[in-house]
């Protein structure tokens, strides 16, 4: 299963989840988007043909992340660019999310591990602004 997280208009974040299974290559970003988020189910003996990525001019504006839930549990807040909260999403083990756009905060709900893929270089403070997070009697579970 693939679920697009949209807010008013503006796509927040994509979670594929564990079960999520095809044949073939599916990319679920456009190829516009400044992180390229795609699935391949490849069967043995298939070969990918060697190759390397060219050196591409590229201008990065806002900082995406790919996180993968190796274990536990995960409650994930997303809050609009105006840190408005707006709903929440619960992860497990083997799921994968791209956030995309505005903000997002996150409970752990089990112990858990996660695995944080996103652009560089790193800026420090500089890259984010914090902010409160959601009271946990206004968490809306979609």
């Amino acid at each position: 299963m693939v679920k697009k997280i949209i807010h008013n208009g503006e796509a927040h974040a994509i979670i594929i989840r564990a079960q999520y299974k095809k044949d073939g290559i599916e990319f679920f970003t456009n190829d516009n988007d400044s992180q390229q988020l795609g699935y391949m189910n490849r069967p043995e003996g298939y070969v990918i043909a060697p190759h390397r990525h060219n050196m591409v001019p590229r201008e990065v504006h806002y900082t995406q992340e790919v996180l993968f839930i190796k274990s536990g549990k995960v409650r994930v807040d997303f809050f609009d660019n105006a840190q408005n909260y707006f709903q929440s999403e619960i992860l497990y083990a083997g799921d994968v999310i791209l956030l995309a756009d505005g903000g997002h905060g996150f409970k752990m709900l089990e112990d858990a591990e996660i695995i944080e893929v996103k652009q560089g270089p790193y800026c420090g403070e500089r890259d984010k602004v914090r902010f409160e997070p959601v009271n946990e009697d206004a968490v809306i579970i979609k």
